[in-house]
């Protein structure tokens, strides 16, 4: 025996599954969109009260790197590269913070794996 769906409630059914992947398409394209702009955004962190700064584009690669004369020794150069580190750890952090928090707007603080 066949189950059926009643006429008036299968139109139904089906409209509000063609909203549902609508609004899934809408907001796909939304999150395309905000990571893009992202990605493209500059973010920037300094270490050592400003003398290392660094910037970094939203796709977390290096724009620039900024070392004032002042910090360079060269009998420590180990507190150069901790200062180095420490700038571009900040600004990757600043990076997810920020696409953390709009992707958040758009799914309404759902988190959708491996989109972001």
């Amino acid at each position: 025996m066949k189950a059926r769906v009643p006429k008036q409630n299968a139109g139904g059914a089906n409209q509000n599954m063609n909203a549902m992947i609508k609004q899934a398409q809408k907001m796909q394209d939304e999150i395309t969109k905000l990571q893009d702009e992202i990605e493209e955004r500059e973010f920037s962190a300094t270490a050592g009260g400003g003398a290392v700064e660094v910037v970094l584009y939203g796709k977390k690669s290096i724009k620039s790197l900024t070392i004032k004369p002042e910090v360079v020794n060269k009998d420590d150069v180990e507190m150069l590269q901790d200062l180095v580190i420490s700038a571009v750890n900040e600004a990757i952090s600043k990076i997810e913070e920020t696409t953390e928090d709009e992707m958040s707007k758009i799914t309404g603080g759902v988190s959708l794996p491996g989109l972001f």
